[in-house]
């Protein structure tokens, strides 16, 4: 038992990858499943956890950043990998949402033992755009040839006929890349959709709709037994067929994954035409159109973590049931009631140490009262800490910890810090919740 106010000697550990089979040292979250948190607590919007006997669909940030990947260390929290998304519907169905950097890091979750991943998987993608494509010469599934992917997107005015074929065979072709899609084992079968169009894969019924983006872009709808998500990434409102595309497009769905690149000044004025949107209006799009739960994509290579901290607080403000993508997110769709679980990725690989440091901690519950409570902070590391609670603060909230650490001459001294909750678990005690929070100030 530690003495209060003490740290022991620094160690290295893994705090998210022993629940993924990982066995290295990684910058990037691995995905938490909610099957996998054994001992943990998942974060439920608005619900308790449910009968797990009910259809689930399980959806999966890989990549949330837009136009450009960034390694800024601003930008950390959220993540810099370009669009990738996977989405397993109940019926087993796996779904890969567009082509970005983050899908290097699903092809490695996949490589992994253990690691999922089925034989047959449907990749759709939205646009042409390199933060869109530009993960598949690394994608690590497709040079093995039991696999088989069915790639889905629209024929451009551009490329005329196997667009989407051309698009990857031409990032892959000399000077630009050391090998071509010969080298690609596994098999490609290529489909071209158009909006409007509407067909089932399995027991999921798949809609496309036009977006408002320069040279085209697709959103896509698919319901599954648990529930609809609607993926509409680069997408910018004012051209009225359009918006009502998107409208239908995203009417009722429980998750509503829409693109929040610019503020709303910046789409009024400097960004005006580029072909995205703002949290004003995905917040706007969602109340008209009941949304269940509004998912903000697509974050500006510009904007640094405390920047998309503050348009989630806006959109919060506006709207109940609201996320900030973040890379290791996972959220769960069920199939009755409040259906909407979300867990965060953990701290990243860092130097923690175990303490005992008194400390009050104020922020807001999950039902949106404010609370106080004092308790004892026994983990914590340059960028973060495990705290006790027995209230349970809302993910991505924010939290203010006063610490009474030691300080010269034995004495106590005060040291206080903001943070942003990003994990919830059950606590070692009963009636406590384990909270991860990542420093800020």
């Amino acid at each position: 038992m530690l003495p209060v106010g003490s740290l022991t000697r620094p160690r290295r550990e893994f705090i998210d990858a022993f629940l993924c089979g990982c066995q290295h040292r990684t910058s990037f979250p691995c995905r938490v499943d909610v099957g996998l948190l054994g001992e943990g607590v998942t974060y439920a919007h608005g619900s308790a956890l449910r009968d797990m006997t009910a259809p689930i669909a399980k959806l999966s940030f890989w990549g949330v950043r837009g136009s450009t990947p960034t390694v800024d260390p601003a930008t950390w929290r959220y993540g810099g990998n370009t669009p990738c998304l996977e989405l397993t519907a109940p019926d087993g169905t796996q779904f890969i949402l567009d082509c970005g950097t983050g899908l290097r890091m699903l092809g490695s979750r996949w490589a992994a033992p253990n690691g999922g991943g089925n034989h047959e998987t449907h990749i759709f993608v939205t646009h042409y755009h390199w933060d869109h494509i530009q993960g598949i010469p690394f994608f690590a599934p497709l040079y093995a040839e039991n696999n088989e992917f069915h790639f889905y997107s629209f024929r451009s005015k551009f490329l005329g006929r196997d667009s989407l074929k051309q698009v990857f065979e031409a990032q892959m072709a000399l000077p630009y890349f050391p090998v071509d899609m010969s080298a690609m084992n596994a098999k490609r079968k290529f489909k071209e959709v158009e909006g409007g169009d509407t067909f089932n894969i399995g027991e999921n019924k798949v809609t496309a709709r036009w977006l408002n983006h320069p040279q085209g872009c697709l959103g896509f709808r698919i319901e599954t037994p648990a529930g609809t998500v609607v993926y509409a990434t680069d997408n910018e409102p004012g051209d009225p067929k359009l918006d009502e595309s998107l409208r239908e497009l995203a009417a009722g769905a429980d998750i509503f994954i829409n693109d929040a690149q610019f503020t709303p000044e910046q789409l009024n004025t400097t960004r005006k035409g580029w072909g995205h949107s703002s949290w004003k209006e995905g917040v706007r799009l969602a109340r008209e159109v009941g949304a269940k739960t509004l998912v903000l994509f697509h974050h500006d290579p510009d904007s640094t973590d405390r920047m998309v901290d503050s348009i989630l607080r806006q959109a919060r403000e506006e709207f109940d049931s609201v996320f900030a993508a973040s890379e290791g997110m996972v959220i769960t769709v069920g199939a009755t009631g409040d259906n909407v679980q979300a867990h965060m990725p953990g701290t990243r690989t860092t130097l923690r140490r175990e303490a005992q440091f008194r400390a009050k901690v104020s922020g807001v519950t999950e039902g949106g009262k404010e609370f106080q409570e004092e308790t004892v902070v026994r983990d914590i590391s340059l960028q973060g800490a495990l705290i006790s609670l027995q209230n349970m603060p809302q993910l991505q909230s924010e939290l203010q910890v006063t610490m009474q650490t030691p300080g010269e001459d034995g004495l106590q001294s005060s040291m206080r810090l903001k943070g942003y909750v990003v994990r919830i678990d059950a606590g070692a005690e009963k009636g406590q919740i384990a909270v991860g929070v990542v420093f800020t100030d």
